[in-house]
């Protein structure tokens, strides 16, 4: 898949990721980079969330914003 539409599409699921998790700053948005494993980690950190908690939010989040973007990246 083309470099400049990973980014695109990463750029419109960030402001999603951002409303969920406001403790999410810019930076760690950047670091994300729309990696699914740096948005656990982060999430995990921002939060205090064991691994298995992490996920869990995260799985939520996502059946409720069915982007599909973390599927294929």
């Amino acid at each position: 898949m083309n470099r400049d539409r990973i980014q695109g599409d990463w750029h419109q699921v960030r402001d999603k990721v951002k409303a969920q998790w406001a403790s999410l700053t810019d930076e760690d948005l950047d670091q994300i980079d729309g990696k699914r494993e740096n948005l656990l980690g982060r999430i995990q950190e921002r939060h205090g969330y064991s691994r298995d908690e992490a996920e869990r939010h995260f799985n939520e989040w996502h059946d409720r914003n069915p982007t599909g973007f973390f599927e294929r990246y």
